[in-house]
């Protein structure tokens, strides 16, 4: 006599998935992300000088990520693809954020309804626009659901914490200096811990550059610079 499958129902498998994803997320550092009065910064606790979870995607779009490395990597990389493919073939301006969120939806959301194991990350996409009411913020879950953010978004194990520390915050209409230190204090405020410039990781999409490209990463002496004692 053959013995019964074990079954285990759809809804009972998804929440298995996303409990396990959030548990994978929670053990990784936060990264917040930041509009300003002449960009957007995209900040990160992060000691290790190598292993980004801050970087460029193309001209006016920035990436920021929490969780396994190894994952949110590949997804960066199959961005980097998918923006240099759309730009050459068609124009520059056809690389939207709304259009890298859209891919990345649909590959994170793939993996975790057909894979055994899901993306462990989340992820920022955020593009600079030509004027300031035209920036656009977009965090993406590890399910490839999509939130559409306003001034600031946080992502990884503290974005409550985080979230709930900037609440009220426009920081929009704060300098880069005022922004920075906002988001150094919930940082810090969400480990109840004093974050060294060299366990940070910062970068700004810069309205004020003349070139095409508007990344630009913040180094230690940049970072010491902007920080208020």
């Amino acid at each position: 006599m053959s013995q019964a499958p074990f079954y285990v129902s759809p809804e009972q498998l998804m929440k298995d998935r996303a409990d396990f994803a959030r548990k994978g997320i929670a053990r990784g550092r936060s990264v917040v992300v930041m509009r300003f009065d002449a960009g957007i910064l995209l900040l990160a606790e992060n000691p290790s000088p190598t292993l980004h979870k801050i970087a460029e995607i193309y001209d006016r779009i920035g990436f920021a990520a929490v969780g396994k490395y190894n994952e949110f990597e590949t997804l960066r990389q199959a961005g980097v693809r998918y923006a240099d493919l759309r730009g050459y073939s068609y124009d520059r301006t056809d690389v939207t954020a709304r259009g890298l969120t859209n891919a990345y939806a649909q590959t994170l959301a793939g993996v975790f309804t057909t894979e055994s194991k899901p993306f462990e990350v989340e992820l920022v996409v955020a593009e600079l626009g030509l004027i300031p009411e035209t920036d656009q913020l977009y965090r993406l879950s590890y399910d490839g659901s999509v939130i559409d953010e306003t001034e600031h978004v946080a992502i990884g194990g503290q974005a409550d914490a985080i979230t709930a520390s900037l609440a009220g915050v426009r920081s929009s209409q704060m300098t880069l200096r005022e922004v920075f230190n906002h988001g150094v204090a919930a940082l810090g405020a969400a480990t109840q811990a004093t974050l060294a410039t060299d366990a940070l990781e910062a970068a700004v999409l810069d309205r004020t550059t003349t070139k095409q490209r508007t990344f630009r990463r913040l180094d230690d002496a940049a970072m010491s610079e902007l920080r208020e004692d």
